[in-house]
């Protein structure tokens, strides 16, 4: 999982890299908050921890800028702020999640990893619905592959939006067949439609961070890849 530290302190910034890396992240760091949000809004990440304290532009700026664009990427401020009021100001601004200085590294990577397990399945406004780099958009009928739209067909987004709305349970063939009685008629499926589709699928989902297992004799499943 690819994670973006905003940290100024190059001490605790060079120390924290270090332990997230232990603890399976891809680390990229930056030391103010240009930097942050311009790497925040060019390149993906799955989560990213910002202190509300950094040169140029302070951590709730950034964080304000980039909900403008990713409204459900996962954000963790990082202070030595305490107050109530600084606490509410964060959260108010669209952090998921506030750790104060100083702090326990088990503490922020528990953290950290609870995040990243609720953003792989959720619900956002407008009938969004993000699962791992994998978001669809149910009003629209559209889905991204982090920022990249995804070309589907009638048979596939109805394919794929079935998997996603029963992530983690084997969907049948008779399920899919009764999801595909409403797209577009011109697809004629043969015999073997199904896996077909599913084949094409699995190629357009490659780095999504979802997996499309086959489950013999029953059907499929829509996984989140471990973290």
């Amino acid at each position: 999982m690819k994670l973006l530290l905003a940290e100024d302190d190059a001490l605790l910034a060079d120390a924290l890299c270090t332990q997230l890396r232990g603890a399976g992240f891809e680390v990229e760091h930056a030391p103010n908050g240009a930097v942050a949000e311009y790497l925040l809004t060019k390149q993906h990440h799955d989560i990213a921890v910002l202190d509300i304290g950094l040169p140029m532009l302070d951590g709730l700026s950034v964080l304000q800028k980039v909900r403008q664009t990713q409204p459900l990427l996962p954000v963790l401020l990082l202070t030595a702020r305490d107050s109530l009021d600084d606490r509410v100001a964060g959260l108010q601004a669209g952090a998921d999640d506030y750790v104060t200085k100083p702090f326990d590294f088990p503490e922020l990577q528990a953290r950290l990893h609870a995040l990243l397990r609720r953003s792989q399945r959720h619900s956002g406004p407008g009938g969004s619905t993000q699962l791992g780099r994998l978001r669809l958009d149910d009003s629209a009928r559209r889905a991204w592959v982090n920022q990249d739209t995804m070309e589907l067909s009638g048979r596939e987004w109805s394919l794929l939006a079935l998997l996603v709305s029963q992530q983690g349970q084997v969907v049948t063939k008779d399920q899919i067949n009764q999801a595909w009685s409403g797209s577009d008629a011109s697809e004629v499926g043969q015999g073997n439609a199904i896996e077909v589709y599913v084949h094409r699928l699995r190629r357009k989902l490659e780095g999504a961070g979802v997996t499309i297992r086959t489950v013999r004799g029953l059907g499929y499943l829509l996984e989140a890849d471990a973290t």
